[in-house]
């Protein structure tokens, strides 16, 4: 599958991941007031945002034909 992340898509899910994911982890320490429920579905968000910054390739994007990569920078593995 090709590389269809850029390097500044890449960046801003990094950051969305490693909040979300301490956002979840606060949730279930109880510094963080909010319902429960949320730290899964936030952890799994952390999990996705992280992964396909990680592996720059998201599958969402391949479906809808987005392709955040320079044409010049653009890794093919």
């Amino acid at each position: 599958m090709n590389q269809n992340v850029g390097s500044m898509d890449k960046k801003l899910r990094t950051l969305v991941g490693a909040v979300a994911g301490v956002v979840s982890l606060a949730i279930l320490a109880g510094s963080v007031p909010l319902p429960t429920i949320l730290s899964p579905v936030l952890g799994v968000v952390a999990i996705m945002m992280l992964g396909t910054a990680l592996t720059g390739t998201c599958g969402l994007y391949s479906i809808l034909g987005v392709d955040t990569c320079s044409r010049s920078g653009r890794g093919s593995a």
